[in-house]
């Protein structure tokens, strides 16, 4: 946690102390040889395209597919010939998406989130093919959407928004840095994104920590590319006690981080939102004993924020953020490569699916950072190419797989 600010007489002696407890930190908290600086605010100047993929990163897969190199080739092969590369597809906006507790009514969930994805896909499919119907098919969705949406409704509306938002930023990064026609309406797509998506994520949530996360994920991402300043701050703060309170490391204490808008005040409490776990071990998150799926949708937002704060120029991984993604990581991989639950974790019976989640994390963390990571790289290895969970995770092994962009 921050001190307070210094004065102003004693400015340059705080200064001082900042810099060096940041760069001990960092060498707590990094790989082999790494010397990676804190991030505590916005970047100067914003890099595009920058949420969750660099140009470098872009460049790098499509030199690889060119070759026919693999796994690079084969995940492109992948996500062209999937319903979100096509380019007959018609998009299905509508001014409010209603979406109860599990898309219960889903009146225009599945259509936003999947056009949302299919733009991102369009847009990645004209970096890597130079052809412009894609760039097109791509902007048409987004236009269609920013023409007419207004507002998200019903229990689900915070977690709906921060799954579509998390993707469409992806793609107008990509379509407004890279793409040399014309995007018109790009304007009517920002507001969109301020008006619409940002009041509903940017102030966080009080439910499993997977919906504030993904939330987070999606402010970081619309703030990149409005280059919010303000806005990007507020995220990254969140996101920092976010993840500290899901992910647990034994360095916590005896009992996990909390978030104080939670009043997670006691033991039992803290256990029942824990889904009812009461031995915490490090790379335990608070969804690991719900389920593998939403613990995966967790860890993946962790991942896509550390990410794009990389790119921006100011690298999470070297926080206690890389050590609870890397621990997250392994601990979830080794139940789902099929070692035996114990007795003392979720009454002994872990209930699987983890989704194509482990490939940004893997790659900065063991690839750039030189971490080993055993069980994550057999799980990732094994499950390449990955695809998509149809909700705001989509085409890592082409984009992130094995990368040092």
């Amino acid at each position: 946690m921050s001190s307070a600010p210094p004065r102003r007489h004693r400015r340059s002696r705080a200064v001082l102390l900042a810099t060096l407890t940041a760069a001990l930190t960092g060498a707590l908290l990094t790989g082999p040889g790494s010397a990676i600086p804190r991030a505590d605010a916005a970047p100067a100047a914003f890099t595009h395209p920058g949420v969750t993929v660099s140009q470098g990163q872009l460049d790098f897969a499509r030199a690889k597919v060119d070759a026919g190199a693999q796994p690079w080739k084969g995940a492109f092969d992948q996500m062209m010939a999937s319903r979100y590369a096509d380019l007959n597809r018609a998009p299905k906006p509508r001014a409010v998406v209603e979406c109860g507790s599990y898309s219960n009514p889903d009146y225009g969930c599945t259509d936003e989130r999947e056009d949302a994805i299919a733009a991102y896909t369009n847009a990645l499919a004209w970096y890597f093919t130079r052809d412009e119907r894609y760039a097109r098919k791509s902007i048409e969705l987004m236009d269609a959407w920013s023409a007419v949406l207004r507002d998200h409704t019903n229990s689900n509306a915070p977690l709906q928004t921060g799954w579509a938002g998390s993707s469409w930023p992806k793609a107008a990064e990509i379509i407004k840095y890279t793409y040399g026609g014309a995007w018109a309406k790009s304007g009517r797509f920002a507001t969109m994104l301020r008006d619409v998506y940002l009041p509903e994520i940017i102030n966080g949530s009080n439910s499993n920590g997977n919906w504030e996360l993904t939330m987070t994920e999606a402010a970081v991402g619309i703030s990149v590319f409005l280059e919010d300043r303000a806005s990007y701050d507020k995220a990254v703060a969140r996101f920092r006690t976010r993840t500290a309170a899901y992910v647990y490391l034994n360095s916590d204490g005896e009992l996990p981080k909390t978030v104080p808008s939670q009043h997670l005040d006691t033991r039992d409490k803290i256990v029942k939102y824990w889904q009812g776990q009461s031995t915490f071990v490090t790379g335990l998150t608070q969804e690991t004993c719900r389920d593998f799926t939403h613990t995966g949708y967790g860890i993946s937002s962790i991942s896509h924020i550390a990410e794009t704060s990389r790119i921006q120029g100011q690298d999470l991984y070297g926080t206690d953020v890389g050590e609870r993604l890397r621990h997250a990581l392994g601990f979830q991989a080794k139940y789902q490569q099929g070692a035996a639950v114990p007795s003392w974790l979720c009454g002994g019976k872990a209930d699987l699916g983890l989704g194509p989640v482990t490939e940004v994390g893997y790659n900065a963390l063991h690839n750039r950072l030189g971490f080993a990571m055993t069980n994550t790289q057999a799980l990732t290895e094994r499950t390449r190419p990955s695809g998509t969970n149809n909700l705001f995770v989509a085409w890592e092994t082409l984009t992130h797989g094995d990368n040092p962009a």
